[in-house]
């Protein structure tokens, strides 16, 4: 029996990594499907912070929203002006010169459709891409960025170094890094200035 009503949602579920403390909550049901879904998460945030130059201070809160296309697509709109789809979003909470005194890291969206449509498409598990977005995201949190095309080459080598230690494949092993630093791929987005 619920001593609750039915409309009230339920908070994140909270969780530990190493050097963060992680807030996840689920607000579209597909994911309730995928793997190892937390475990998972969880261990893309320990791989980014192995490669990471920066770091967070120790117990930073990161909260990761799990949602669908509609729902990014609104967050899209509102706070960065892009009235579409992507896939993943990142909402720091403080500038990367003050990342290691913050309690709160930021914000990770991630949108369910976009990724398995991209993760098909590519002939990818939706479990690895998963892992490789969290990794993004939270390097974009970390004060990494891909809008230069110096940036775009040292973004690709912490993802690369970071998927490793997952031992999941190079995500750009069939693309040229400085496409990605000149025609910015729409689904890789960040509210990072």
């Amino acid at each position: 029996m619920k001593d609750r009503p039915p409309t009230r949602r339920e908070a994140p579920r909270r969780g530990t990594t190493p050097g963060l403390s992680l807030a996840i909550r689920i607000q579209a049901r597909p994911w309730r499907d995928v793997a190892d879904l937390r475990q998972r998460i969880a261990l893309a945030t320990q791989a980014a912070l192995a490669v990471a130059p920066l770091q967070p201070l120790a117990g930073a809160e990161l909260s990761l929203l799990l949602t669908d296309d509609r729902r990014i697509r609104g967050v899209n709109r509102d706070w960065r002006g892009f009235d579409k789809a992507t896939n993943v979003l990142s909402f720091p909470a403080a500038p990367p010169g003050r990342v290691a005194q913050s309690p709160a890291l930021g914000d990770i969206v991630l949108a369910h459709e976009t990724m398995t449509r991209e993760a098909q498409a590519d002939g990818k598990s939706l479990g690895d891409h998963l892992s490789h977005l969290v990794v993004h995201g939270l390097l974009h949190l970390l004060g990494e960025d891909h809008e230069t095309p110096d940036q775009a080459e040292r973004m690709e080598r912490l993802e690369i170094a970071a998927l490793a230690r997952l031992g999941i494949a190079n995500p750009y092993a069939d693309s040229d890094p400085l496409d990605l630093a000149a025609t910015p791929a729409p689904t890789l987005t960040s509210a990072a200035s």
